[in-house]
């Protein structure tokens, strides 16, 4: 369902009315979210860690940034409030993320199972994408970050998909780091999505499936070298489920708004730590 007509707009809109208390502009106006007058300068690195370069091949990490609302109820606020402290932990995060050697970085920011939630709290979200869009679009031009977007699209509402189109082709030749964001994403979705269209080909094989899995998610479709879990919770949740095949797995305690570079930097050493057979036998043996 990709037609923009008012009529369709002003359906997917209704989906998600607007509540009272919400700040900024509606997703269905034209009003624009100014830039910043100033970023918060990127956290420095944790002593003695030692920073690698970032290159064409380096580390594509993938993150289910979890227990935003978790951590906003604990303090007595509204699950909005960890929404949003969420999204700042994300800036930190994606602007380290270069020079600690990640090529390709996904965020899990909205699963298709997350429609179930409160229409308010699913609004809020997509807002503040919208607003994260709108706001970080100069900047990663500047620093060479190439933004796409994982995930359903014809769900939500046509100026956000929109500005997600402006993003992409505003963006689309940024080398230094590919963020992608799974926004309205199922892994066994996409993979039924992949495998419908997969009897069209005719090189059957593993690599082929996957070019399919990367034309249906818009934003490639690369193998995962480590996976981090926020929140305290040890499960995949639909997520890359197919890239994740032979990505090692590292589940932290601590709710994605208090989730620090230092953190981030603790993730890769352990990383770095392990031996990745992929089925074979580790070195020590091999011989």
């Amino acid at each position: 369902m990709e037609s923009g007509t008012s009529a369709e707009t002003t359906s997917l809109e209704n989906q998600f009315p607007q509540p009272a208390s919400a700040r900024g502009p509606a997703l269905g106006t034209s009003h624009v979210v100014p830039m910043p007058a100033a970023r918060p300068p990127a956290p420095a690195a944790a002593e003695g860690v030692e920073l690698a370069s970032p290159a064409n091949d380096g580390l594509h990490v993938a993150i289910i940034a979890d227990g935003n609302g978790r951590w906003a109820t604990s303090r007595g606020l509204p699950r909005s409030a960890g929404h949003r402290a969420g999204a700042e932990t994300a800036r930190h995060i994606i602007e380290a993320a270069p020079r600690l050697g990640i090529h390709t970085l996904t965020l899990f920011a909205l699963s298709s199972a997350n429609w179930k939630r409160p229409v308010a709290e699913v609004n809020g979200i997509l807002r503040l994408l919208h607003e994260y869009l709108l706001t970080e679009m100069e900047h990663s031009i500047e620093e060479g970050v190439r933004l796409s977007i994982i995930g359903r699209r014809d769900r939500v509402p046509a100026t956000l998909r929109q500005t997600i189109a402006d993003s992409e082709s505003a963006t689309a030749k940024g080398t230094r780091l590919h963020l992608r964001l799974a926004i309205d994403y199922s892994a066994r979705e996409a993979i039924f999505q992949a495998a419908c269209r997969f009897y069209k080909v005719t090189e059957l094989s593993t690599e082929s499936f996957s070019r399919v899995l990367a034309e249906v998610l818009h934003g490639g479709s690369t193998e995962v070298d480590l996976l981090i879990r926020t929140g305290g919770e040890q499960r995949l949740s639909d997520f890359l489920l197919w890239e994740c095949a032979f990505a090692e797995f590292v589940f932290v305690r601590k709710a994605w708004p208090d989730f620090t570079v230092t953190d981030l930097e603790a993730a890769l050493q352990e990383f770095a730590h392990r031996e990745r057979t992929r089925g074979a036998l580790p070195d020590a043996l091999a011989g």
